[in-house]
């Protein structure tokens, strides 16, 4: 049976077989994001993509409050330096590694499911935007707050959100300006693939059954495609053409794939028969 550290602030359980839940775990501070959540979250995802027992993960907050209030402004002092430019160099390091604890869930072999519900503000964008697919409930209120407390975001936001929703004009609106919106709003504009009545519990219902059906799945299938997907996101069409032609020139070389076969047979054949 998987075990995981006990983390400061992030809970961590298999309430499936093969499913892990990730929740933010700083119910006073409305899970904000402070320097031990940064460092845990990527340390976190770093062991679960090694773990071949977890083949999906959903990521929530776990106060009845909301997903996250965003960056902990109280955790982090101002980067100090002989000089302005040395003092650069100084943040550089530091934004680089708080990069890299969210890039972690975007690298994480396994694909990540997240639950939002309540506020979404600020570094929680910069979370779900790296997750594979994110739902919400219908309360949720989101925020690219960054420019609100003087800085441009820079730890996934700018990077990863034009290319989830595709409207660069939304973007720009909702970066620029700061300004709440809403579930419905995040659904038109495709930052959410479903929103679900029930609070938090409907998000963590609607979540689990994705993350259960895919943990049903071959782990080769699932972490090729997640793993294809990734790289044709981020090439041209006939690149990532020959990428999967590499890839599964040798991922077919798999049981799964012949025992998978006959089900989705039977599968097919049973869509057919209902027309």
């Amino acid at each position: 049976m998987t075990t995981f550290p006990n983390y400061e602030t992030l809970r961590v359980s298999m309430p499936f077989p093969h499913v892990a839940h990730v929740e933010l775990n700083r119910p006073k501070k409305l899970n904000a994001f402070n320097t031990a959540l940064w460092t845990e979250i990527g340390a976190c995802f770093r062991a679960i993509s090694d773990d071949t027992s977890i083949r999906s993960v959903v990521l929530s907050g776990g106060s009845a409050k909301g997903f996250t209030a965003g960056l902990d402004l109280s955790d982090f002092a101002p980067v100090q330096g002989e000089d302005a430019a040395r003092a650069g160099l100084v943040f550089m390091q530091l934004v680089r590694g708080l990069q890299e604890s969210l890039t972690a869930i975007e690298k994480c072999r396994q694909p990540v499911i997240a639950a939002v519900h309540g506020p979404c503000i600020g570094a929680g964008i910069d979370a779900i935007t790296a997750c594979d697919v994110r739902v919400c409930a219908s309360d949720t209120v989101f925020s690219v707050r960054e420019v609100d407390v003087g800085l441009a975001a820079d730890v996934g936001t700018l990077q990863r959100l034009p290319k989830v929703v595709g409207n660069q004009s939304w973007v720009h609106d909702v970066c620029l300006t700061a300004r709440n919106f809403g579930a419905k709003e995040a659904f038109d504009f495709q930052l959410v693939s479903e929103v679900v009545e029930g609070g938090r519990a409907g998000v963590l219902e609607c979540a689990f059954k994705k993350a259960v059906l895919i943990a049903e799945k071959s782990p080769v299938a699932v972490v090729g495609t997640k793993n294809v997907l990734k790289y044709s996101r981020d090439h041209s069409v006939e690149d990532g053409l020959n990428y999967v032609g590499v890839w599964n020139a040798s991922a077919i070389q798999t049981e799964d794939m012949m025992r998978a076969a006959g089900a989705a047979m039977s599968k097919t054949k049973a869509t057919f028969s209902k027309l």
